[in-house]
């Protein structure tokens, strides 16, 4: 059951780190605010409704390579998402496990993805460079039914997919799909400068991943940031994705937070994920 397409925007793998950062105990990455200080109800619920962790939902601005703003709110620590886009998000069926996906998926086919390399604060670093090119090869060599054609510059405008550098501190932000395609906008923040090419290679694969459709694996306990922030069993939006894990999955990408000793590669469940999927 590999196409389940026109089904939601996210996915959970089977548990990893994260992308957007911060740092727990041992080096672990995370970004944690205090609460959703001055979201309107209405988003609020609606984020909500949708199995969304809202402790430290904000609202944002969001630079675009070129400089423009996007206003929108974020979630998670790496997500980012304008009102429109969270309130047209479609709701899925039952939670049954701690393994999800919820309803648009990305159709079949070839993505094409820039490394921006603009001579600006958005341009990407040789690290951001290499764990990009890291990152699509993994994707690459698993044979799904989509696949990465990547290439480094400054003509975005007609890519699937722009992966280009903010200031913060380290980690990333990334969108989800809708209407078959992917999340555009790949934002790697430039605080990651001190980590390894493997950290910047999860970091940046763990983005693709929500681009794609992934959600945190651990979104329901934060248990990568070394919090228990648990939603609950009772909502929408999440589908159990078979032949993955209903537990704590230390190794997968897709955990909210990660470790300056990521090595950027899948394990097994990821993979048995991807591949149902896609």
């Amino acid at each position: 059951m590999k196409k389940i397409k026109n089904l939601a925007m996210l996915i959970a793998l089977a548990m990893g780190l994260s992308l957007t950062s911060c740092s727990k105990e041992n080096d672990t990455v995370s970004n944690d605010q205090d609460s959703a200080i001055g979201i309107s109800q209405e988003v609020l619920q609606k984020a909500q409704d949708l199995h969304f962790n809202t402790f430290d939902m904000q609202e944002v601005s969001m630079e675009k390579p070129g400089g423009k703003i996007e206003q929108g709110f974020m979630l998670e620590g790496d997500i980012f998402m304008t009102r429109d886009q969270l309130m047209n998000m479609v709701l899925g069926g039952d939670i049954t496990s701690k393994q999800y996906r919820t309803n648009n998926l990305v159709n079949d086919g070839v993505i094409t993805i820039i490394g921006y390399t603009g001579n600006n604060s958005n341009g990407i670093t040789q690290k951001m460079r290499t764990g990009l090119q890291w990152a699509v090869n993994n994707y690459n060599r698993l044979n799904l039914d989509i696949s990465f054609q990547l290439t480094f510059g400054t003509d975005y405008q007609n890519k699937d997919m722009v992966v280009y550098q903010v200031a913060g501190g380290a980690g990333g932000s990334a969108g989800f799909p809708s209407g078959g395609n992917p999340n555009k906008w790949v934002r790697i923040n430039s605080g990651l400068a001190p980590y390894s090419n493997n950290v910047h290679e999860h970091v940046i694969g763990h983005e693709i991943g929500h681009s794609i459709g992934f959600r945190h694996s651990d979104y329901f306990s934060r248990q990568s940031c070394g919090q228990n922030t648990n939603e609950g069993s009772a909502g929408v939006g999440a589908i159990h994705i078979p032949g993955t894990p209903t537990g704590w999955d230390p190794t997968s990408l897709m955990n909210a937070c990660f470790s300056s000793s990521e090595d950027g590669e899948f394990n097994n469940n990821d993979i048995t994920a991807l591949r149902f999927l896609y």
